[in-house]
């Protein structure tokens, strides 16, 4: 039987998972990445229905209402779906953490390997942390993780133009602007336009993590 870590992932299947990075200290406080959990039902749904004007124009259309897609029962689902990924090496999804406590989601997607060797990456955070430099600590620390123990060379993300914040995360972590995607994706019943930004391991050399605290982002603890 192949062993398994805490949370029921595989150990040694996929290069680099399961992973726990972190903490780096940020204004809103520490922020680690972890596996997500079954137990974080309740405060993933909480999250997520208290803070739907500020998610819901930025994510894509998708079946149902957002009650019924963020309710708890909907999240046993969402898990095993991600945990599926994780172990057939398609995904790697974390839950955000700060201080210990739910924050929000990210996840590293569509990874190929053989002589491309990519993925993108996507994330949310509680509103009530926006502009504390979470979201921007956990992108920088999966960024690192990717190009290392990952053993991933390029990374994308798409952003809607309008979305200045997540422009700001994506920028503050060394990627760059590759152009538009026009009419992408259907979000809140129109398509639309996306910045396609990117980055790849020599951009980088010493780790976006590092990037992040020489420019006073972040700090370790």
């Amino acid at each position: 039987m192949q062993p398994a870590d805490a949370d029921g992932f595989p150990i040694g299947r996929h290069p680099g998972w399961p992973a726990r990075l972190g903490p780096l200290i940020t204004e809103r406080g520490p922020v680690a990445l972890r596996p997500p959990r079954l137990r974080d039902g309740s405060a993933w749904s909480r999250t997520r229905l208290q803070d739907r004007t500020y998610l819901q124009k930025w994510e894509p259309t998708a079946v149902g209402g957002w009650q019924e897609r963020n309710a708890l029962m909907a999240w046993p689902a969402q898990w095993s779906a991600l945990r599926g990924m994780a172990r057939r090496g398609q995904a790697l999804p974390f839950t955000i953490t700060v201080d210990g406590e739910f924050a929000g989601q990210l996840t590293v997607g569509n990874i190929v390997r053989g002589a491309l060797r990519s993925g993108w990456i996507g994330y949310w955070v509680a509103a009530r942390l926006a502009g504390g430099g979470v979201a921007t600590a956990a992108v920088a620390m999966a960024v690192d993780h990717c190009f290392g123990p990952v053993g991933l060379h390029r990374l994308e993300a798409t952003v809607r133009p309008e979305n200045q914040a997540s422009v700001r995360v994506l920028e503050k972590s060394a990627f760059r602007r590759e152009g538009l995607f026009r009419r992408y994706l259907d979000v809140a019943g129109t398509w639309r336009d996306h910045y396609v930004y990117a980055l790849t391991a020599e951009e980088i050399p010493d780790g976006a993590v590092s990037r992040l605290i020489r420019t006073g982002g972040a700090s370790r603890p």
